[in-house]
């Protein structure tokens, strides 16, 4: 007897392994032989009309079409009814569109009030504006140059704008070279060049010793800035809103350099307190000042610093530029920020690293007093500005840095974050921090394998839609690639802060609404349980299309989630031009979750009859 249930075991185990590489990513498959079918040879009927053949991966931008979708609508024919309709096909829109940014419309920005820049701030599409189209590339678009070469030249016909060669010819921002942009490197603040500009700081403040990673840029220009700290290994957040240079953010991102549209107004920026280790430039000071970790730099050249030599260039008073500055420094002590330095075009100031000092002297002067303590001093969407100062975490020890000390970079990536040890993130703890660091590892490796370019350094510019702890970021650090970490809105776990504590950079966004970038901006989007999270809240359509719209041509998306999500999405994303497939988690077949790989299919816009006649 037990010979026989020997080998009715092993012809089990044949059956079974033969099945898993029939199968392959089909979840539901295997779901016959958990229940036992598999044992008494009751395979059902409908498994034979089941497409559960693996397929190639569509892992570079020469991949093929999957012709055959995989196939699950034999178990549930109404979970899957939808499947077997017609797939709809999106058009693309007019070429008119080709740099449209849904929620930075300037048309409009118009109808809302100049004061304090709200007509500059985001604005979102109602209902009726929604567009279900795609968004064209110029006629004439090109793949961008692979780093480190985009950080110096881009194609013009990416950008077909030359308004910044010739408005900002002097100070160096952009020339044009035949089919290409270049950039020299220079800016308004720095005409002898960024990098000269970066070591004259560096010779004021500590630089290159790990202690500062993450900055933020305002008024970026072409982000010159951001683009040379890089050599440092500082991650700068470079923003700019949409309509003061043509299309400046645009041409940072272009470059491979992080940037995101946006404006100091009358709302928060959307990052957490305690986000950045040094801001450059930025007068809204007290946003300036939640933003600025314990211990920051804030960095100020140009008007009205060192007036005393420039100010006739400047076509002003002397009296207006004193009054100017001194209105800077009042603003700087009453955040009780201490002057480190003012040398030449140079002037910077540094955040205290606890409040103990500052909470003394809001006792006799409370101008601006310190916000109270029951606000939450990471919310930042559609959130107002606030007349008040951020508290800092308390801390009883003068010598403390509020809110717990960072690790010097590059060992602040893994180190456990400070909002993870003072148990500020609920239900999050430190073992669950490093078990999610060797998650991704498995992850990384098995993304590898279906997305071979992922390590080649194909792609420069990544979004994780849904970052969680940024552990795809932290696995991506040794490939020549930035991550811009989104936490959604309506995540359960509002993470970002703890993002900005690993030295990774990121932004809040709602997915129902469009993201502050230009097109074409990403040459790879990753999302895990996006669509499961926003099924309820608003058309997936939109969140696909907005996808499309940010994503460039011959780019990769790679998105995880249930089967049934992923198959719905699938349809969609094929209507969109996209070569897709469906492959196993990286634990098997037997896994829930699945992984959908597509690439964005190259195509351009074409002028229409009418404009090619004028």
């Amino acid at each position: 007897m037990a010979k026989e249930n020997t080998g009715q075991h092993q012809q089990t185990e044949a059956r079974r392994k033969k099945l898993t590489l029939i199968l392959g990513v089909s979840g539901l498959c295997i779901l016959f032989y958990i229940l036992g079918a598999w044992q008494n040879n009751n395979v059902p009927a409908s498994y034979s009309k089941m497409g559960c053949e693996t397929k190639s991966n569509p892992s570079s931008s020469t991949s093929s079409s999957s012709s055959e979708s995989l196939d699950f609508k034999s178990h549930n024919q109404d979970e899957f009814k939808e499947t077997n309709q017609t797939i709809k096909y999106f058009e693309p829109c007019d070429l008119s569109l080709s740099e449209y940014t849904p929620c930075e419309d300037r048309q409009r920005g118009r109808k809302f009030d100049r004061n304090m820049m709200k007509y500059r701030e985001r604005h979102c599409p109602s209902k009726d504006e929604l567009l279900y189209c795609l968004i064209p590339p110029p006629p004439n678009y090109k793949i961008p140059f692979k780093w480190p070469q985009s950080r110096d030249y881009a194609w013009y016909g990416n950008i077909p704008h030359k308004e910044l060669s010739v408005e900002k010819a002097v100070q160096n921002w952009i020339q044009v070279e035949g089919d290409r942009f270049r950039f020299p490197g220079g800016g308004t603040m720095f005409p002898r060049g960024a990098d000269a500009y970066i070591d004259d700081i560096a010779r004021l403040i500590p630089l290159t010793n790990g202690g500062i990673r993450t900055a933020i840029d305002t008024g970026c220009g072409v982000a010159s800035f951001g683009a040379y700290l890089l050599k440092r290994d500082i991650m700068a957040v470079s923003f700019a809103p949409r309509d003061t240079h043509e299309a400046q953010v645009q041409f940072a991102l272009e470059r491979g350099v992080p940037a995101i549209i946006g404006i100091m107004g009358s709302r928060r920026l959307p990052y957490p307190a305690r986000a950045f280790d040094l801001a450059h430039y930025g007068l809204y000071l007290m946003e300036v000042d939640r933003v600025l970790r314990p211990g920051g730099y804030w960095i100020l050249s140009g008007p009205p610093i060192n007036w005393k030599q420039y100010w006739r260039g400047w076509e002003r008073t002397e009296e207006d530029l004193k009054q100017e500055q001194d209105s800077i420094e009042d603003v700087a002590k009453s955040l009780c920020w201490k002057k480190v330095i003012e040398k030449g075009d140079l002037s910077i100031w540094q955040k205290p690293i606890n409040h103990i000092e500052c909470k003394k002297l809001k006792q006799n002067k409370k101008s601006p007093p310190i916000c109270s303590s029951s606000d939450n001093a990471d919310s930042a969407w559609y959130k107002d500005l606030e007349p008040c100062v951020t508290p800092l975490p308390n801390t009883n020890n003068p010598e403390e840095s509020a809110g717990g000390a960072l690790e010097d970079w590059p060992d602040r990536a893994f180190a456990v974050p400070p909002r993870i040890i003072r148990g500020t993130i609920q239900d999050i703890n430190t073992e669950m921090f490093r078990e999610d660091n060797e998650v991704w590892k498995e992850r990384i490796a098995h993304y590898k394998k279906i997305v071979p370019e992922l390590s080649r350094g194909r792609f420069r510019n990544i979004m994780d839609m849904n970052a969680y702890l940024g552990g795809f970021a932290a696995s991506m650090l040794k490939y020549p690639s930035w991550v811009m970490n989104v936490v959604p809105v309506h995540a359960e776990k509002q993470t970002l802060g703890v993002i900005y504590e690993r030295g990774l950079i990121g932004t809040y966004q709602d997915w129902c609404e469009g993201f502050s970038t230009y097109p074409r901006t990403y040459d790879m989007i990753h999302a895990g349980g996006l669509f499961t999270l926003y099924d309820n809240r608003c058309d997936l359509t939109l969140i696909l299309l907005e996808m499309d719209r940010i994503l460039r041509p011959e780019g990769t998306v790679v998105l995880r989630d249930n089967v049934e999500m992923l198959t719905k999405v699938e349809k969609i994303a094929k209507g969109m031009k996209w070569n897709t497939q469906i492959v196993d988690h990286e634990k098997g077949p037997y896994n829930p979750e699945k992984i959908l790989v597509a690439v964005k299919t190259y195509w351009t816009g074409q002028p229409s009859n009418n404009s090619n006649n004028n």
